[in-house]
């Protein structure tokens, strides 16, 4: 025989479990790069400039990958951008999985 207190606990878990299954993932946390490491870009879109806050020269998106080179000036790294862009140039900082 299955008491009140065992039902209630039982139906209790499963909606627990329920929720946990249906919900979203958690967005993906933006970060510093890391000098040395190939990093994915977490941003939409990333511009690639010529110097710190300088000229565009490019654009990477969400996944694509730059190589942290260093140094950092004024909130921007320096490294090479792959892909598409394939040159070297600074990206704001911070942006990166």
């Amino acid at each position: 025989m299955v008491t009140r207190s065992a039902a209630r606990a039982t139906a209790g878990l499963l909606a627990g479990i329920i929720v946990a299954t249906l919900a979203p993932p958690a967005p993906a946390q933006a970060a510093n790069g890391t000098i040395g490491e190939r990093e994915t870009v977490c941003a939409s879109d990333l511009f690639v400039r010529t110097q710190p806050n300088g000229a565009w020269m490019g654009t990477l998106y969400q996944g694509q990958t730059f190589l942290v080179e260093g140094p950092r000036s004024g909130g921007y790294i320096y490294g090479f951008a792959y892909g598409h862009i394939n040159r070297r140039g600074w990206v704001q900082d911070g942006w990166f999985c």
